[in-house]
């Protein structure tokens, strides 16, 4: 069966949502949505984001059926400017949906980066470049067996989080959360809040106040 593509219509990710999401740290948001946003820690960025950078886009999704890398290909096509290509292979790291030069091709259109529940290959290519973030479950060196299967641009459940094609993906060292569209501008302030939070119980704490005084910690008996 062909490679079922979907093409819904996406809300684009303007420069002033793609600063303010850059600007919250996934733990911040984590907390906010009480962990159940957060994907499965297991998928992790093949190289370390430098102090304060965070990946931020606009989700492309794929739906990969086992060993068949169709949906990476159209979906890498179908992404624009910004996006971040989401593929569910359902945890299977017996063979690679994406290597160099699927990943370059996505680096040169100038996605924000890709995520695959699933394996990639060429890891030392990958993990060498500094401007396109690649998160997976894991790597080995043998490659799809086909390309014909699969959907794109359709919902998926990538690390046990409902992923719809135009949610906020959002990247760092502790790992990847999904933010619905439909909840991103009620979630945003929030987590901004936290933020400023978190900087104000850090400036209390550098200036000697307790532990337990600057989160109001029941006394202890």
């Amino acid at each position: 069966m062909p490679t079922k593509l979907h093409t819904p219509t996406l809300a684009p990710l303007n420069a002033g949502a793609r600063r303010d999401w850059a600007g919250i740290p996934v733990t911040i948001a984590s907390d906010i949505t009480a962990g159940r946003l957060l994907v499965d820690p297991r998928i992790r960025p093949l190289r370390a984001f430098p102090l304060g950078v965070r990946m931020v886009g606009r989700a492309v999704t794929g739906w990969c059926e086992r060993s068949d890398f169709g949906p990476a290909l159209h979906a890498i096509d179908a992404a624009t400017e910004g996006d971040v290509v989401v593929l569910d292979a359902g945890g299977c790291v017996q063979t690679a949906y994406v290597g160099e030069l699927l990943c370059g091709a996505a680096r040169r259109r100038k996605l924000a980066g890709l995520i695959v529940n699933g394996a990639v290959r060429d890891i030392d290519t990958l993990a060498s470049w500094d401007d396109f973030p690649v998160y997976c479950l894991g790597t080995t060196g043998k490659g799809p067996l086909s390309k014909e299967r699969g959907a794109v641009n359709g919902p998926i459940v990538f690390g046990g989080v409902p992923v719809e094609p135009g949610d906020i993906v959002l990247g760092d060292n502790d790992g990847l959360i999904i933010v619905p569209s439909t909840q991103a501008a009620a979630l945003l302030p929030q987590m901004q809040e936290r933020v400023r939070m978190e900087g104000e119980w850090a400036a209390a704490l550098a200036s000697g106040r307790a532990l337990v005084d600057v989160f109001n910690v029941p006394e202890a008996i």
